[in-house]
């Protein structure tokens, strides 16, 4: 059995199947990891998630940032935004089973066998992982549970932006959610700052922050964890067990899979021309 884990698809069908043919995916032996964002911006987001939720087992998602907001838009708590491409999904025959079976994956899932953690986005530098794995559970009962509309309708928002245990009530959640979905910059403080998109390093004022995975005080630091979300982050390994894995397959990036059974991780790619920045 392979196991391979994918980076953000947003509805790449196309490049998907065309990235699975390339390392020859075989869906009665091998296994996907997908770092979540499944949907959103990309031309084919029903296909997409049909894809996935058709793989059963064999494909185990985290969910991302844009698969929350699909939520928010199915529970009606959040209109939709211009650059959204979820209408098909909305609107389709098995827009319900689709919606449940979205509500139910994790925000963080643990490979034991590996010691191996995977995310959307990331960690907070306050979190080890017995502790995150413990937030990420929380969160995941309320979205399963009957009133699973009332956190999205709170789910928006940059603050708080540093995590301490006396938090309560919908502050907890939203900064859990927004540590394990859209986190890339703390400062040196080890609060998250959510404007900042460009890589360490670019031309864009990001003086003073820095990527969630260099914080010195990061309590995570001995577990491989595989993330998804930083577009304008190379795909790569950072301080050697951080595995970056979104090409930005939807700005004209590539879509990127990283093997991780056995051995030395193997990298794979396809080109994603198709897309080009908004």
């Amino acid at each position: 059995m392979a196991i391979y884990a994918i980076g953000d698809i947003q509805g790449c069908y196309d490049e998907l199947q065309q990235l699975l043919s390339y390392i020859q995916f075989n869906p009665k032996c091998d296994q996907l990891w997908l770092t979540g964002d499944l949907v959103n911006r990309g031309s084919k987001s029903l296909e997409t998630l049909r894809f996935i939720h058709s793989l059963g087992n064999r494909a185990i998602t985290v969910l991302g940032n844009h698969d929350l907001h699909l939520l928010a838009l199915a529970a009606k708590v959040k209109e939709p935004r211009s650059s959204d491409t979820l209408n098909t999904i909305l609107a389709a025959s098995d827009r319900e089973e689709l919606i449940t079976w979205l509500r139910y994956r994790p925000l963080l899932y643990q490979d034991f066998l590996s010691n191996t953690i995977m995310v959307h986005a990331g960690l907070l530098p306050q979190w080890d992982i017995p502790r995150g794995i413990v937030y990420a559970r929380s969160l995941e009962k309320v979205l399963q549970g009957e009133n699973w509309q009332e956190f999205l309708a709170h789910m928006y928002g940059d603050t708080p932006n540093k995590w301490s245990e006396e938090l309560r009530g919908w502050d907890r959640l939203r900064l859990i959610s927004n540590g394990l979905t859209r986190v890339r910059y703390c400062n040196s403080i080890g609060e998250i700052s959510l404007k900042e998109k460009y890589a360490p390093n670019s031309k864009t004022n990001n003086e003073g922050l820095i990527p969630w995975f260099e914080m010195p005080s990061r309590r995570n630091q001995k577990t491989k964890i595989i993330f998804g979300h930083w577009a304008t982050l190379n795909p790569g390994i950072y301080n050697q067990s951080m595995f970056a894995l979104d090409g930005g397959c939807v700005w004209g990036g590539k879509l990127v899979a990283l093997r991780v059974d056995g051995g030395i991780p193997r990298w794979f790619s396809i080109p994603c021309p198709s897309y080009k920045a908004i």
